[in-house]
């Protein structure tokens, strides 16, 4: 943190003039709860405002002058003083935000990449074997029990990530409990996929990549903070919950496409929303922690498979 004190002060009398500057710099930590920025600001302005006392300070405290005679400044004001707060340490608990590191942040980024593109590899492998090996499918359709064991193991091992911070943070026990939830995963979307056309499957996987790219490079670059809806997206999530319940036992076609639709839309914005979390340091919401890069690839892959599910409705619906 870097706090500059800027004082200046004027004295006008008959052809003569004295203008005075003095800079302050303190390079030190300065709790700013303790009050220390008022005693400087004070300190300053009662020195300040002594009259016909010149100021003596050390060579190193003052900036070295031309040797041409210095002109008043008759524009500037009689007092200023500047606090300048950098934006890279939190003023509320005075730490240091550990993604304002350039190294740190682009290192945690290229690992929830490189993890989130193992996921989604693996994951379309599977979905590949369920969509092409014909006597699979014909498996699936004649025992709907795989299913729902499926069930089960993948939501208790999705609350062991999202709720056992300490769990995820440690190697190997988060790598195996990723691997084993995206194997879970791959296997539900696979059963899913059965009972549709391998064609239709096909054209939904390209286009959650077309949509996952483009969104990822607009999260990257846009200015606007997307985190801020993060409250609002957890409520319409629960009301497109409630929806789908509903659409189960109403057997409209229109309410079924305008559940894929706005599925396809919530998802989509909270893919942005947790790619700038990822990002971290450049958004002032971000809350995620270096070491939680099994957390974000998780949240991330969460979002595309959701996105993936949807499209696949679109898709379906369309034929």
């Amino acid at each position: 943190m870097t706090v500059g004190l800027r004082a200046g002060k004027a004295f006008g009398g008959q052809g003569e003039s004295l203008v005075l500057k003095i800079e302050l710099e303190i390079s030190e930590p300065i709790d700013f709860g303790s009050g220390d920025h008022q005693y400087l600001v004070r300190k300053a302005g009662d020195d300040s405002s002594k009259p016909n006392k010149p100021y003596k300070a050390s060579a190193s405290a003052v900036p070295k002058q031309s040797s041409a005679k210095p002109r008043p400044k008759t524009g500037e004001p009689a007092n200023s003083y500047v606090v300048e707060i950098s934006e890279e340490t939190n003023t509320e608990n005075n730490s240091v935000d550990p993604f304002s590191d350039t190294a740190i942040r682009r290192a945690f980024i290229i690992k929830v990449f490189l993890i989130l593109s193992a996921q989604l590899v693996i994951t379309g492998m599977i979905i590949s074997i369920f969509i092409f090996w014909k006597d699979l499918r014909v498996w699936v359709h004649n025992n709907p029990w795989f299913t729902y064991t499926l069930l089960p193991a993948f939501f208790v091992v999705l609350i062991l990530l999202a709720c056992c911070g300490d769990l995820r943070r440690q190697v190997p026990a988060n790598y195996i409990l990723l691997s084993l939830f995206t194997i879970l995963e791959g296997l539900l979307l696979g059963t899913v996929s059965v009972f549709y056309e391998a064609e239709e499957v096909l054209w939904a996987t390209a286009a959650t990549a077309m949509v996952t790219f483009l969104l990822t490079l607009f999260a990257v670059q846009t200015k606007w903070d997307f985190t801020v809806l993060s409250g609002v997206l957890f409520v319409v999530v629960f009301v497109l919950i409630i929806f789908g319940l509903l659409i189960i036992f109403i057997r409209s076609y229109w309410l079924r496409l305008v559940y894929a639709a706005l599925g396809t839309v919530v998802f989509s914005v909270y893919l942005v929303v947790d790619v700038q979390l990822m990002v971290g340091g450049r958004h002032r919401h971000s809350q995620l922690d270096p070491e939680e890069y099994v957390f974000a690839a998780l949240n991330i892959y969460m979002d595309v498979i959701n996105i993936f599910i949807f499209i696949l409705q679109l898709f379906g619906l369309g034929q």
